[in-house]
Parts: C-alpha cells; structure tokens; sequence
C-alpha cells in the first residue's frame, strides 16, 4: 500500500448530500474517512459534541458562519495538534481571515473541491497550508503590517545562528535578493540557506512558514497564520 493512501480524516458536514459527495471524493483519491454527521440546528453547541478522534479534520461550511468558527475553536481547543480544512461556497477576506486567525490549515471552495481537496488534505498532513493565493497573500500582508518591526524568535532549537538571521528575513518576506545584500552573502548561497530553513520547519513556501510562524504564537489558538498572494515569493 502506497505511503500517500495512508492518510485519514474525520469529515463533519450538517448535510447529507454534501457529507456523502465529500467521503466519495477523498476515497476515490485514496484517502481514509471517517464520516460524522452533525446537527443541523445552528444553534447547537460544538462543545456538547462527542466527536471522532483524527489528526486531520474536513469540515463543511454549510450553514452559519458563527457555528463554522465555533466548531473549528472546539476541535482545536480539544486537540491541541489537530489540523483543520475548511471546504465553503465562497472565501473572502471578511470570512476566510477569523479562520486562519483560529489556526484552520486548508480553505477549498466547493466548485474546487474534487481536483483540490485530497491534495489539500494531503499538504495538512505534511505541515504545509492549502489557501487560495489571493486571500493568503492578503493575510499575510495583514500579519506582517500587524506585527511591526520586530526580532522573530520562533523555530527549532537547531537552526545555526546563520540560519536563524535568514530565518528573520524570510518572515519579513525579503527576498533572496535583499537577503543577500542584508547577510552580505552570495544569492545562491541565500537559497541553500532558505531551503535548509523551509526544510527544518516542514514547508515549502515562505507563505507557510510566515502563517506557520502567526499560527504558533504564544497566545492560545487565537493566534493563527497570514499570507500574501501574487507578489508573495515562493
């Protein structure tokens, strides 16, 4: 059995139809489900819920926006090391950003969610993000114009000093360019720092490691990720 069919995730949806559509999709991509159905009632409260134990969870934003954050807040508060995909209509900045602030790791949108949502799943599973690029290049900018100038201290123990001021730079969103006239250092060897750093973090994108970086903040799971989109450097 191949590494990629191991995969499992706890789907919750209020609705039938789309619980049963999503189950179909994840397991014809080779990807475990465990399906539950929750309750229709949007007034229902998350925190009464008794729900399947998984690492990864899928939940379908069908219904109330208020009870889709509250149910994310209780999954989260539950499992400390949960990861949580959201799939919905529509992702705006006025609904997408509470999300990711409360730590969601993956938004798709419906009419994506058959080509999308296994590789989604996926990506949680290896510690990455799977945001649409506009909404996650707009939270970022939101992160980093919230945080100010400041020194970042975040990160494995084992980063080399070296490591470390690339590290700072990278969730500045410098580019490897301005990383090497800040480090006084040859570009190409910007770039072997920059993948030794993604690599120790797990990621792939500066995009992830900068919502990696909001989303591990002291704090509580009130504090989650950022991005920035077209003019975001992969």
């Amino acid at each position: 059995m191949s590494r990629r069919s191991r995969v499992s995730v706890c789907l919750l949806s209020s609705h039938p139809l789309v619980l049963a559509e999503l189950e179909r999709v994840l397991r014809a991509a080779g990807v475990g489900v465990k399906p539950q159905r929750l309750e229709a009632a949007p007034t229902a409260d998350p925190r009464k819920l008794r729900l399947l134990r998984s690492r990864i969870y899928v939940l379908d934003d069908f219904g109330a926006r208020p009870a889709t954050e509250a149910l994310v807040a209780t999954l989260l508060t539950r499992t400390r090391h949960a990861r949580v995909l959201v799939v919905g209509e529509r992702f705006t900045e006025a609904n997408s950003f509470p999300l990711l602030r409360l730590g969601v790791k993956g938004l798709v949108p419906y009419a994506q969610a058959r080509e999308q949502l296994p590789e989604a799943v996926r990506a949680a599973a290896a510690g990455g993000f799977w945001v649409p690029r506009k909404v996650l290049s707009k939270f970022v900018d939101w992160v980093l114009e919230s945080l100010g100038p400041r020194r970042w201290t975040f990160g494995p123990a084992y980063l080399s000093p070296r490591e470390q001021e690339v590290l700072e730079a990278l969730l500045a969103n410098l580019s490897n360019k301005e990383i090497a006239q800040r480090l006084s250092l040859a570009e190409r060897t910007v770039k072997f720092h920059v993948s030794n750093v993604l690599g120790k973090f797990g990621v792939q994108r500066r995009t992830d490691l900068i919502l990696l970086y909001w989303q591990s903040r002291p704090g509580g799971k009130g504090s989650t990720g950022i991005a920035r989109p077209a003019a975001l450097r992969r």
